[in-house]
């Protein structure tokens, strides 16, 4: 096998998950197989614990895994199922050796960070490697070159390198800043993040640099001279319209033949046509622009908007759009908000979202939003706690039961519509949160005559003629079946169900009274790609569109 590790330099979130992936296509697309693993800093076990607004939205797996971001941007771009095996957090690493050294699997060895933690990093990259029978594994470095929390992990690569001449690459990922006073680029904190790549005992094979414009020549020179390296292996990456945009532009500068020569194998052109249709597609002139109203709770930060929060959601609407190609405009709106100056606040969008959530803050908020679209007839979308919340809404609003809500939020509500999973009830009394939840893919069997069996079966998604499909979950709460037969009779159409358990996984109104309102216990977000859109997402987008016109 080879190997390629991918670091960043000068600031976080440079964007070395969008090269990696952009990386690893290329080399897929050249006929190579490609297995990418990510390693994170932290010393969580899983991205499953952590706030949104501090580390983005937690990529959820087809196996169950709470990953990175980044995991999702590798399916995104390979067309591929990412898993356990892709992501590594230095708590499961420590986790790992420690509880070896308790079996005693080290034969009495006093355990140290050389040689333990750099074998069990460099286990994890050949285990995934051999996992995926890649040619070559692309292994993404977490984190800034100089910080403390990494500095095992470029001890591993160093050793890596030693180890397997002429079969390892370093890719370093920097920021080249255009101060605003100034006007030109400058090149010394790269030039510095290089120099402490080296006092680690790596050279870099190539700079990637990431700047507001294409790198000129004299800027590759100067690189050049004082990184110790040929012009021609760095490479500009600059700003652009779409992240998609970043394979072709590596490829232009030959980046994937670079690599492939300097890794002793054959060079291969790569099929792009697919790709190049979609770049084609997302910037193409638009007629026609709709506007999406996302309620959500995770926007901020400080002083500042974050649309990490919701990645994997924004990234399904545009895919939709893409594919159906028309212009989107989406609208944050705080429910906390709602909840204090009122729905009015929402105005008159083309389609409404109430996307994942937790807690009882600003659930009012989306509460209230949800009985907006139905009342007012603008096409709903709810996702897990957007899908619970609607029927929160439903019950109040047309059943009449006016305290109906989920125990979530209100323990001692006297109609709890939306419950706790039994299986949860023993991980919540021992507060076991961390990877406990209903997770990854669960089947359910559509009903035959609503609208979301024919979304699947218009646009895939449907495993037989059946209606068996699957969706992946996150979640403990769920729709209580004790109310079933109200909801029923009351109008609300009970879509899909689960194959265990028997669960509520999809609702919906029937087309006569609403254009679209829809609410699914899964997450459609994390199984859209850019080349195949979810159906759910397809629809609702298209119930959009159309009620625009």
């Amino acid at each position: 096998m080879k190997y390629i590790f991918v670091s960043g330099g000068v600031i976080s979130g440079i964007g070395k998950g969008t090269t990696a992936a952009s990386i690893a296509f290329l080399l897929k697309s050249a006929g190579y197989k490609i297995a990418p693993i990510k390693f994170e800093n932290y010393l969580n076990l899983d991205a499953g614990t952590i706030n949104p607004i501090e580390h983005g939205d937690p990529f959820l797996c087809e196996d169950g895994t709470e990953a990175d971001m980044d995991i999702g941007t590798y399916e995104k771009f390979l067309n591929e199922d990412m898993g356990k095996d892709n992501f590594v957090t230095m708590g499961s690493i420590y986790q790992a050796v420690i509880d070896r050294e308790r079996r005693f699997e080290y034969h009495g060895e006093d355990v140290e960070a050389i040689p333990h933690i750099t074998n069990e990093i460099t286990d994890r990259i050949n285990h995934v490697g051999r996992a995926k029978k890649a040619d070559i594994v692309i292994v993404e470095l977490g984190g800034t070159a100089g910080e403390y929390q990494n500095v095992f992990y470029y001890e591993a690569s160093r050793i890596m390198t030693l180890k397997n001449p002429g079969d390892v690459l370093h890719i370093h990922v920097s920021y080249v800043p255009t101060p605003a006073h100034l006007g030109e680029p400058k090149t010394k904190p790269t030039q510095l993040s290089v120099r402490t790549l080296n006092s680690l005992g790596i050279q870099p094979d190539f700079v990637i640099t990431r700047s507001e414009k294409y790198l000129d020549q004299r800027r590759r020179e100067r690189f050049a001279l004082f990184c110790n390296m040929k012009s021609e292996d760095i490479i500009s990456n600059p700003d652009l319209e779409s992240v998609y945009e970043i394979p072709m532009v590596l490829h232009k500068q030959g980046l994937e033949e670079k690599i492939l020569q300097k890794l002793g194998l054959s060079i291969r052109k790569p099929n792009l046509k697919a790709w190049e249709n979609l770049i084609e597609k997302i910037k193409s002139k638009k007629d026609h622009w709709v506007e999406i109203a996302i309620i959500g709770k995770y926007f901020g930060t400080g002083d500042y908007q974050l649309k990490d929060s919701y990645a994997a959601l924004l990234d399904a609407i545009d895919h939709a759009c893409y594919q159906i190609e028309i212009g989107v405009k989406t609208r944050w709106i705080d429910a906390e908000k709602v909840e204090k100056e009122g729905v009015e606040i929402i105005g008159n969008p083309d389609g409404l979202i109430v996307p994942i959530g937790w807690g009882e803050r600003g659930a009012e908020g989306m509460v209230a939003a949800a009985s907006y679209a139905r009342v007012n007839k603008i096409p709903y979308l709810g996702l897990c706690y957007g899908m619970q919340l609607g029927v929160v809404a439903f019950a109040r609003d047309i059943l009449g039961w006016k305290d109906a809500h989920t125990t979530e939020d209100n323990p001692k509500t006297t109609h709890p519509v939306i419950h706790l999973m039994p299986k949860q009830e023993e991980f919540m009394k021992k507060r076991a949160y961390g990877g406990t939840m209903r997770l990854g893919s669960w089947e359910a069997m559509v009903k035959k005559g609503t609208r979301a069996y024919e979304i699947y079966q218009k646009y895939g998604g449907l495993k037989n003629e059946t209606g068996l499909t699957a969706e992946r979950h996150r979640h403990r709460y769920e729709f209580n079946n004790e109310y079933l037969k109200d909801f029923e009779k009351a109008g609300l159409i009970i879509s899909a169900k689960s194959m265990e358990e028997d669960l509520v996984e999809i609702v919906e109104l029937p087309k006569k009274t609403h254009p679209f309102y829809l609410g699914t216990q899964g997450h459609p977000e994390y199984k859209s790609r850019p080349l195949s859109p979810h159906p759910i997402f397809l629809a609702f987008i298209e119930s959009v569109s159309n009620s625009r016109q």
